[in-house]
């Protein structure tokens, strides 16, 4: 990896390639990436309201001078990594924005207006939305959607460059995408990987993660941009797969003793802050859904709470 600093900002990785970081990488604070070929670009994932995303675009500015960013890619339809597509096309209104079908059909389920309501919300719900999301303004932003749609792979020319889109979900979401640079040896993975926070399974199963990192570890690459989180390389796609195989091995054994899902996330909770492995990882609460979430794989008819209760337990979890 040319560069290694995890600092607010653009890094080059090499072969022209960028990455734009956004510390600590906790909630909503995501990263993008910038492949850059003859005469046009390509920009991996938005940031997760305007201004921050018109930040981005204009440290982008000097690189893309001569290779205008011509195309997108959502990896996922979580916000921190699509509200911005707007300020994409305000500037470059023929921009193709490409996702998976699954993540187009999921993105319009969380429209920025919504998260807007729940930080305005008043009393308890107000204050539990706004101390996971109070730095982020979405009021006003208009959600921009896909308008090409592909399943399971698809080839993309930047100026020249093969990039290769791979449809690895439904894991982190229902259609989450890593996106290949084979040139430079290169992976943005969105989602799929969280470098010092743990992920979070809001879709599943666990088994479909875990044979996304198989799959990345395949690719022979070198550097890896995780979608929150420094840089790394394979050794931090292996310790995402190595949580969520202990994660879906543990809550497996519980749920099959009956234990309540919650009590089975407290219980998993208290090992994994005993393990070495994991746990110096942020977002700790971040257990409570991901339990429920091999609950409801392994028992369809598992009733999973509704997502402002779910936030609930994982801020009791982190003040635990």
């Amino acid at each position: 990896m040319a560069s290694t600093d995890y600092t607010l900002g653009l890094h080059e990785l090499g072969e022209s390639c960028f990455a734009y970081l956004q510390p600590d990488g906790g909630w909503g604070w995501s990263n993008a990436g910038l492949v850059v070929g003859d005469g046009e670009s390509l920009l991996v994932d938005t940031l997760f309201d305007l201004d921050l995303t018109a930040a981005m675009l204009d440290v982008m500015s000097p690189v893309v001078g001569a290779a205008p960013i011509d195309t997108v890619v959502n990896t996922h339809a979580n916000g921190d990594h699509c509200y911005g597509n707007g300020e994409v096309v305000r500037r470059r209104p023929d921009v193709e924005i490409v996702s998976s079908t699954a993540t187009a059909d999921e993105m319009v389920e969380v429209p920025p207006a919504m998260l807007a309501a729940l930080n305005q919300a008043p009393g308890e719900v107000g204050e539990l939305f706004r101390s996971f999301f109070g730095e982020f303004h979405f009021d006003g932003i208009e959600l921009v959607t896909p308008t090409t749609t592909f399943d399971r792979h698809l080839d993309i020319q930047v100026g020249g460059r093969l990039v290769e889109l791979i449809e690895v979900g439904p894991a982190h979401t229902a259609g989450d995408t890593i996106v290949h640079v084979p040139d430079a040896r290169t992976v943005y993975t969105g989602d799929i990987l969280f470098i010092g926070g743990m992920p979070i399974v809001w879709a599943g199963p666990l088994s479909n993660w875990v044979a996304a990192c198989d799959l990345m570890l395949a690719l022979g690459v070198d550097t890896v941009v995780p979608g929150h989180g420094p840089l790394t390389d394979t050794a931090g796609i292996v310790a995402v797969r190595d949580y969520l195989e202990f994660v879906d091995a543990e809550a497996s054994a519980r749920q099959a003793a009956g234990v309540d899902a919650f009590d089975a996330a407290r219980d998993i909770g208290r090992l994994l802050g005993h393990d070495e492995r994991f746990k110096d990882w942020g977002e700790f609460g971040r257990i409570a859904v991901n339990v429920e979430t091999v609950y409801r794989t392994l028992d369809p008819d598992h009733s999973t709470p509704d997502v402002v209760e779910q936030f609930r337990r994982m801020a009791q979890l982190e003040h635990r």
